[in-house]
């Protein structure tokens, strides 16, 4: 015999925790900080801006169609800016966080906390009632038997 048999709403909220875990778990994935740098054992092929300080020639900007399919660090985030060493004085591109991107990720954490937060009152309330009307019943059968 099933354990949930004569509990729908038990049943139904345990079915309900478990899809929200899965919705959370995926955003979280989702959410995950991306890497910017990869670490190599030769220093020779690090780009300069690890290894060196530099200056940023253009901020962040969102990268065009074109530069997505062309500079390997647009991938990453999609957003690239460009910085010039100061001991090499070379010329290179970085991936970086946009504070547009940042205020989106924001928002939509937010948004999702708060769709959480909605589903689990619900529950709450849901619950409350099951309860509030176990005890009515058994107030009344109490009642009756006297």
């Amino acid at each position: 015999m099933p354990a949930c048999t004569g509990k729908p709403g038990l049943a139904q909220g345990r079915h309900l925790c478990w899809l929200l875990c899965a919705v959370t778990l995926k955003l979280c994935q989702a959410e995950a900080p991306v890497r910017e740098e990869k670490l190599s054992v030769s220093t020779s092929t690090l780009p300069c801006w690890l290894v060196e300080e530099f200056v940023v020639a253009e901020e962040c900007t969102l990268c065009s169609t074109f530069q997505a399919k062309t500079i390997a660090e647009c991938g990453s985030t999609g957003y690239i800016e460009k910085i010039t060493c100061s001991a090499s004085k070379r010329n290179e591109v970085k991936s970086c966080r946009s504070a547009l991107m940042e205020q989106h990720l924001f928002w939509k954490f937010e948004g999702a906390v708060v769709g959480v937060a909605l589903i689990f009152a619900c529950l709450v309330v849901i619950r409350q009632r099951q309860l509030d009307r176990k005890a009515l019943e058994k107030v009344q059968k109490q009642i009756e038997s006297i």
